[in-house]
């Protein structure tokens, strides 16, 4: 089972800062699993994109990156959204994430359907914020997994959210995650204005640049050539 508790979460907590100081021993031992998680995927992941280049075929993944959401970051989202501490595993799916980075918005439905094809995770939850982007301009393709994490007490199930968009989708949603920091979701009127103009443009941007993917595909592979030729006369 994906959603079960871990120990030293099973209390209620508050959300003082007396309580965070008690629980600061236990976060290693909590996040220890999501660390191992963000790791294995990583790892998988790009295995995947270097099948596609050893095929010398386009691989509709550009690079992956993941990470561990900082405790900090876990309480805040936690007090926004009313969860429990001890309910962190089960309520709160980004603990571990991981990006893919597209070329191309097309690209983006072939890495959906290489996610579901593989048979070392399960897939919980899809939402897609590509075909339905949210109201601040927000788009990207979220699939939520639960993981298998190995351990020398057995294996240890947990949720991770994997998110795929384009590079310009990354772009603005990287601007706009600092933006709401600074703000606290509260955004100026004019800054929300510019950001939902932001967004449009970068998706304007994905779309030309789907209708010249056959140009591009082919200077990249020609300088793929190229370059491959140079180090086989250096050698």
């Amino acid at each position: 089972m994906c959603l079960e508790g871990i120990g030293t979460f099973r209390r209620p907590l508050s959300f003082t800062s007396d309580v965070v100081v008690l629980q600061v021993k236990h976060w290693d031992l909590f996040l220890a699993p999501y660390k191992q998680a963000v790791e294995e995927l990583k790892v998988k992941l790009k295995g995947m994109r270097s099948q596609f280049e050893m095929d010398s075929t386009h691989s509709p993944i550009e690079f992956v990156t993941g990470r561990v959401k900082p405790i900090a970051s876990i309480l805040d989202k936690a007090n926004q959204k009313g969860i429990p501490l001890d309910k962190l595993e089960s309520e709160m799916q980004d603990i571990a994430g991981v990006r893919m980075m597209c070329q191309f918005v097309d690209d983006i439905k072939k890495v959906v359907e290489l996610l579901r094809r593989r048979n070392d995770f399960e897939i919980v939850e899809e939402r897609d914020y590509i075909s339905h982007k949210k109201a601040s301009g927000y788009r990207s393709y979220h699939v939520v997994i639960c993981y298998p994490v190995q351990t020398i007490k057995g294996e240890k199930k947990i949720l991770a959210e994997i998110q795929i968009r384009t590079l310009a989708m990354n772009f603005w949603a990287t601007v706009e995650h600092s933006l709401n920091y600074k703000y606290k979701g509260q955004f100026p009127e004019d800054i929300q204005m510019r950001l939902q103009r932001a967004a449009e443009a970068a998706f304007r941007l994905d779309e030309e640049m789907s209708l010249i993917r056959g140009e591009i595909q082919d200077a990249q592979a020609f300088f793929t050539r190229k370059k491959e030729k140079q180090q086989k006369e250096e050698n």
